[in-house]
């Protein structure tokens, strides 16, 4: 302190403080406390706002597609009587056992029958009020029930594309009239379209359903996960407890790295190129596109066992080496173990971004119409994306709707494996 400052102060006055703060520091740092409050309070509602976002932006999603969706869940019927003794049918009942039963049904003129009905039934322009496959629920009655070849019966047949879509919703004046009077016979019911999960891709609307592609996607999953899963583990088992610490051990972990972030469609480039064009594979089987997605979805899985393998403490690997474990058993006994939830999670993962892929699959030419499902890995057939993608581009709404639907199920799908890799990583996590 100066002396003019010292000589100032009254005898016996306590010098002052150089520490303490003055007034203006005092009302300085108050403004800066009110500023970093605010700051905070600002942040708080910039996370709150982007999470109610985020959910609002779920919300319409989901609300759209089960708008969209739901009546694709929903059929409408027509009760056709059919008239099968004077239908002119002639078919031995012998013939309707055995494999070739449906050949004999078509060529003993049933779909001419169906159409003759529906004439008398509901006039001149019955047939049209019926389904293109509306004959073939006759035939599967005559399947179950021969006996109804002798007399009159009723048979409940899928509507066609424009009465269905006039049941379920606002239409054209003329065919909402046409459903209230099928309405008033009782002729006309709605009921759950157990069709579109049990039948598979078709050019009518009415008849088209799910399970082909949805067989073709476990087909393509079983396989991806057959041969990603172990050589993932394994890989990132040697690169965690194995391989030296060179360049050439950075180089793979930076290639993996680079893997991970690759653009899908290259896997696809490098599907038809080599399980295609090099070892002969068969065109657009699940075999094909596993082998594809299995590619894509190793890099995934060995990042994700890396660090499920880091995250296991270093004293249990000291302590199974201290009571004479070898390093392998110290590995799979005692290290794999433990790093088992956090792989399984990031497998189910990248096997959801797996079932959601379109663009690999494409190029290996898992688009084509498939009308039945395929029976092994090596059969044609397609998957759900890709046949969500195809529907998406016919005109007919009752393409839009099942398109929508077959979203829904893709969704169900997505949500029961993300399920199940949560139930995985708290059945198996180990807290420390």
């Amino acid at each position: 302190m100066s002396e003019t400052l010292v000589a100032q102060l009254p005898v016996g006055a306590a010098e002052p403080d150089e520490r303490a703060p003055t007034d203006w520091r005092t009302q300085s740092m108050q403004r800066r406390i009110r500023q970093r409050y605010a700051a905070e309070r600002r942040f708080r509602l910039l996370g709150l706002a982007a999470v109610v976002l985020s959910a609002g932006f779920l919300a319409v999603l989901l609300v759209t597609m089960v708008y969209n969706g739901a009546s694709g869940f929903v059929q409408t019927r027509i009760a056709l009587p059919v008239d099968f003794a004077r239908a002119g049918l002639v078919l031995d009942p012998a013939r309707l056992r055995g494999p070739g039963a449906d050949l004999a049904l078509a060529a003993a003129g049933v779909e001419d029958a169906t159409d003759n009905a529906a004439v008398a039934a509901f006039g001149k322009d019955g047939a049209t009020l019926l389904s293109d496959g509306a004959w073939l629920s006759v035939r599967a009655a005559i399947k179950r029930d021969p006996a109804i070849m002798n007399g009159r019966s009723i048979v409940w047949v899928p509507a066609s594309e424009a009465i269905d879509s006039a049941a379920k919703r606002a239409d054209s004046p003329a065919n909402e009239a046409i459903v209230a009077q099928l309405k008033a016979r009782d002729a006309l019911s709605t009921g759950f379209n157990w069709p579109f999960l049990t039948a598979s891709d078709s050019n009518d609307s009415t008849r088209a359903g799910i399970w082909g592609a949805f067989k073709g996607s476990l087909f393509t999953m079983v396989v991806t996960l057959l041969i990603a899963f172990p050589v993932g583990v394994l890989s990132a088992l040697y690169l965690e407890e194995y391989a030296p610490r060179n360049r050439w051990t950075d180089l793979i972990e930076v290639s993996i790295n680079n893997l991970a972030a690759v653009p899908s469609i290259i896997f696809g480039l490098l599907g038809l190129a080599v399980f295609l064009g090099t070892m002969g594979l068969p065109r657009s089987a699940p075999i094909v596109g596993g082998l594809t997605l299995a590619l894509m979805t190793m890099p995934v899985i060995v990042i994700a066992g890396r660090n499920a393998i880091k995250g296991v403490p270093p004293s249990i690997r000291d302590a199974a080496l201290g009571i004479g474990a070898s390093p392998v058993q110290v590995v799979f006994h005692h290290v794999l173990p433990l790093a088992l939830p956090g792989i399984l999670t990031g497998t189910i993962i990248g096997m959801a971004r797996a079932l959601g892929e379109t663009a690999p699959l494409l190029m290996i030419g898992m688009r084509a119409f498939i009308s039945a499902p395929p029976g092994r890995i090596s059969d044609p057939s397609t998957v759900l994306p890709v046949q969500i993608f195809l529907w998406s581009d016919q005109i007919d709404r009752g393409f839009v709707e099942k398109t929508s639907a077959a979203i829904i199920v893709l969704l169900v799908f997505l949500l029961a494996m993300n399920g199940f890799a949560i139930y995985l990583r708290n059945k198996f996590e180990t807290r420390w």
